[in-house]
């Protein structure tokens, strides 16, 4: 029975790439699912032989490992020299989109907020 081995919410194409390079190059079946029309499944990638799946798994962690150790080392790197995104080169590049969020924030906290600010009400009356 196939195993899912990577699922691809969020996966970045290159890191698919990658993970479909070194299944191929280590002798690894594997096959693949598309994302849903609609959105529900985004697709996977998954081992076609549960005998492989141990092996798949091993490197599949070794990869994750060194991947986000480049992440770690770019991004450290980015904010030694200067260059990391900050929140207020966000805010200076899409203010409305920032004041929108921030509006949808407050909205929500005072609707959480609304049926304490009755009930306090309604026992102080």
């Amino acid at each position: 029975m196939a195993r899912l081995l990577l699922n691809m919410r969020m996966v970045p194409e290159d890191e698919a790439d990658d993970v479909r390079a070194f299944l191929r190059d280590n002798g690894i079946p594997f096959h693949e699912t598309r994302p849903s029309r609609w959105g529900i499944s985004h697709g996977g990638i998954w081992i076609s032989e549960d005998a492989d799946y141990p092996r798949a798994r091993s490197l599949m962690d070794g990869y994750q490992a060194a991947r986000q150790a480049r992440a770690r080392a770019a991004r450290e790197a980015s904010l030694r020299d200067g260059s990391a995104e900050s929140f207020a080169d966000i805010v200076r590049r899409e203010p409305l989109r920032v004041a929108g969020i921030l509006v949808g924030i407050v909205f929500m906290l005072g609707l959480v907020a609304l049926p304490v600010v009755l009930l306090w009400r309604a026992a102080a009356g």
